[in-house]
C-alpha cells in the first residue's frame, strides 16, 4: 500500500513516525513509514520490537555462560550503551522457554549404542533454599555421534523420577539401547529391565573406586585405589576377572564388607570388557556424563540459586541444546573404528 501504485485504491502513504532501538553499535533512531490504513509493516524490525536480534542474542549467550542477569545488564550498557534492566535481561532469556519445550517433545533417534544416566545438584528456591537434583542422559549412537537425549528437575535422587524419565525416553521414540552405564542408585537394573529389557547395564566403575575408599582406612587408600584401577586396564576380560579376585584375596582380611558389597555386584563391574577395545576407555565409567554435570555446576555458580524451577529448566535446556549443537558432527573416540560392529548389536 506504500508504493505509488497504491493511489486511488483507497490507501495512500501517511507520512512517518520514529522510532528509537537498541543496537550493537548503541541506541540509534529510525525513521518508519506509515500508510492511512495501517497495512504497512517493515521486514527488517518487526513492530513494536525495541532491541536488534544481535542484543537479544548476545544476551541469551551471556545468560548460557552463566552470567547473572544484572552483570548483563552492567556489561551490555558498557559494551554497546544500551540501558537494560536485570528484569529485562530476565524477560529476554525467557524467549528461550519456547525452544526447551519443543527440545523436551522432540522425536528420539530409534537406538542409542549406550545412554549414560547420573544427577547433578544445582541450588533453586521454592518455599526455602534447595539442592535439587537435575537426572540427565547423554546417549552415543552407534556411528558415534552424542547428545544430550532428555533431563528433568526433581527435589532428590529416586527411582522413580528415573523410571519416569526412561519411559518418556522410549515414548518418544527410542527403543533400543544396548548398554547403560549409571552408578550405584537403589533399583536402577530393575527400572531398566521393565523399560529396556534387552539393554545390558555397566556399573561406573569410578564410582566404585570413591565408594570403596570413603571405606577404608586413610594410609591403605593410595595403595587400594592403584590396584582397583588395574581392573579396567587389561587386555581381556578373562585377564580383568583374574585382577579383580587377587584384589579380593589381599583385601578381604582387611575389609570384609567392602568385598562383600564388591562380590555382590560382580555381574556389573566388568560388563564394557563384551564390547571393542577401541571404545572401552569410554564405557567403563559415566565420566563423560559428569563433565557435563561440572559445565553445569561451574556455569550455575555465579547465580547462587535459581529463583523458580523454570529458570533453572531453561538455563539446563540451553546447556543442553548447545551441547548437542557443538557435538552434532563429532564422532566420539574410538566409535569411527569400530561403528559397523556397533551397528551389529542391533540386528
Amino acid at each position: 500500500p506504500y508504493a505509488r501504485d497504491g493511489w486511488n485504491t483507497g490507501n495512500s502513504r501517511n507520512g512517518a513516525y520514529f522510532r528509537k532501538v537498541d543496537t550493537q553499535f548503541g541506541k540509534i533512531e529510525i525513521q518508519v513509514p506509515r500508510d492511512r490504513n495501517g497495512l504497512f509493516h517493515q521486514h527488517t524490525l518487526p513492530d513494536y520490537k525495541q532491541h536488534a536480534d544481535v542484543l537479544e542474542n548476545m544476551i541469551i549467550k551471556l545468560y548460557s555462560k552463566g552470567v547473572t542477569t544484572r552483570e548483563i545488564a552492567d556489561l551490555i550498557e558498557k559494551m554497546y550503551g544500551s540501558h537494560y534492566s536485570p528484569a529485562q535481561v530476565s524477560n529476554i532469556s525467557k524467549q528461550m522457554i519456547p525452544k526447551v519445550e519443543a527440545y523436551h517433545k522432540r522425536k528420539l533417534s530409534d537406538k542409542f549404542f549406550c545412554v549414560y544416566l547420573d544427577a547433578t545438584y544445582v541450588p533453586l528456591r521454592r518455599e526455602t533454599f534447595e539442592r535439587e537434583a537435575v537426572y540427565i542422559a547423554i546417549g552415543i549412537k552407534p556411528n558415534g555421534h552424542k547428545e544430550v537425549i532428555d533431563y528433568c528437575i526433581a527435589p532428590n535422587e529416586n527411582i522413580e523420577v528415573w523410571t519416569e524419565l526412561l519411559q518418556s525416553m522410549k515414548s518418544r521414540g527410542l527403543e533400543q539401547v544396548e548398554l547403560f552405564l549409571s552408578d550405584g542408585v537403589v533399583g536402577m537394573k530393575t527400572a531398566l529391565a521393565k523399560t529396556y529389557p534387552q539393554a545390558h547395564f555397566q556399573r561406573c566403575l569410578v564410582h566404585v573406586m570413591r565408594n570403596i575408599c570413603a571405606k577404608v582406612r586413610v594410609e591403605d587408600r593410595e595403595a587400594i585405589m592403584n590396584e582397583f584401577k588395574q581392573i579396567h586396564q587389561q587386555a581381556n576380560k578373562a585377564a580383568a576377572v583374574d585382577v579383580l579376585h587377587a584384589f579380593y584375596a589381599k583385601w578381604d582380611k582387611s575389609y570384609n564388607h567392602v568385598i562383600r558389597n564388591l562380590k555382590d555386584i560382580e555381574p556389573d563391574l566388568l560388563v564394557f570388557y563384551n564390547y571393542p577395545k577401541q571404545i572401552r576407555a569410554s564405557i567403563y565409567s559415566t565420566n563423560m556424563i559428569e563433565s557435563f554435570n561440572n559445565v553445569i555446576k561451574r556455569k550455575a555458580k555465579p547465580k547462587a540459586e535459581f529463583p523458580t524451577e523454570q529458570s533453572l529448566d531453561t538455563f539446563i535446556g540451553i546447556q543442553a541444546m548447545s551441547y548437542n549443537d557443538r557435538y552434532f558432527n563429532r564422532i566420539h573416540k574410538g566409535f569411527g573404528q569400530v561403528q559397523d560392529t556397533l551397528e551389529s548389536y542391533f540386528d
